[in-house]
């Protein structure tokens, strides 16, 4: 299994797991995440919607897709997805996260496939899925490259990869972490390195050196009066999405 877990970084997982009872608390550690989520689904479900030629107003629109919410935490993407139809199967590399999501899952009344695993050994068992989604992770693991490439091998042909991240620049050091970490103290101190923070522009290289054909690259964009979260498709300068598709 040595291979299969080549990209996984024991410290980012470390830092994760030590927060894991806290993934449910809108107040607690991942305060961040929860305040990001509708812009993320926003992105997401109208990414599937249009890939896969999706009606988000019929019922459970995502119905006949697989769907892998890789690095999942405590299930924040993985149960949205799974009410809207899809067959979600949820994988972290941080083991004390998968009982959190399970619990939660079962309280919710919904049927999601939670492992402890890594994208690299799903790749090794032959796993495929429609859409892969791949949110806030690349920066925490020890090989981009190889990790998105893992990925890739996930992906049906035709398959949507929906990749987030942060950029790396002056402002994403003040905001993410001297404003996430230190000000704010939303998250604990060390959770991010800015040195592994990547720009869009070397993200949509890592993704077609892996195999994929970048389609989309979207902002998501904090603002502090509104104190909420919103797409541009100009300002990528902190956190931003990629859309990406497996050629068929």
């Amino acid at each position: 299994m040595q291979g299969a877990e080549a990209t996984v970084d024991p410290t980012e997982v470390a830092k994760f797991e030590a927060m894991a009872a806290e993934w449910w608390d809108p107040n607690g550690k991942f305060k961040p995440l929860h305040m990001l989520n509708p812009c993320r689904l926003d992105y997401i479900t109208r990414q599937i919607a249009a890939e896969f030629d999706r009606d988000l107003s019929a019922e459970m629109p995502f119905k006949g897709l697989r769907l892998l919410d890789i690095g999942c935490g405590g299930g924040l993407l993985s149960e949205p997805m799974a009410r809207l139809g899809a067959t979600v199967v949820g994988a972290d590399a941080a083991a004390r996260n998968i009982p959190v999501a399970r619990i939660h899952a079962e309280q919710s009344g919904l049927m999601i496939d939670y492992r402890h695993t890594t994208a690299e050994a799903l790749a090794e068992a032959g796993e495929q899925f429609d859409v892969v989604l791949n949110m806030e992770v690349v920066e925490h693991v020890s090989d981009p490259l190889a990790y998105l490439t893992a990925c890739r091998k996930l992906l049906k042909p035709g398959g949507l990869h929906l990749c987030s991240t942060i950029n790396r620049n002056p402002k994403s050091f003040a905001m993410a972490i001297v404003g996430a970490e230190y000000v704010m103290r939303w998250l604990p101190r060390g959770t991010h390195e800015w040195s592994k923070f990547i720009t869009p522009d070397e993200l949509c290289r890592l993704l077609e050196q892996a195999g994929l054909k970048p389609v989309d690259r979207t902002g998501f964009v904090f603002n502090p009066i509104t104190w909420g979260w919103s797409l541009s498709s100009r300002d990528l300068s902190v956190n931003y999405v990629t859309a990406s598709v497996k050629p068929a």
